[in-house]
């Protein structure tokens, strides 16, 4: 079963920013995007449970730096941000 992914409109700017500074990322989020919605725990994604103020919130590796911060419910994976990892958290 796929899972549905949703974006938060800042998720979406953010992307957008870093796609505009960084095109050669645009294949690893597509992949990156396929592996969440068939499993969000794929061990390539290195994907861990926060904690703090984040706990209710995963994050995963699309490179060695830059992460993407989502939630899961039932069959939705929500986005809510994406960036270097001293930003994101």
């Amino acid at each position: 079963m796929m899972l549905n992914l949703e974006a938060d409109k800042s998720f979406l700017k953010k992307l957008g920013k870093l796609l505009k500074g960084s095109p050669a990322l645009n294949e690893k989020i597509s992949i990156a995007f396929d592996l969440l919605q068939e499993n969000p725990f794929t061990p390539s994604l290195k994907t861990h449970r926060l904690s703090g103020r984040l706990k209710d919130r995963y994050s995963c590796s699309l490179t060695h730096d830059i992460r993407i911060i989502f939630s899961l419910s039932d069959e939705t994976v929500h986005l809510f941000n994406i960036g270097p990892h001293d930003e994101v958290y």
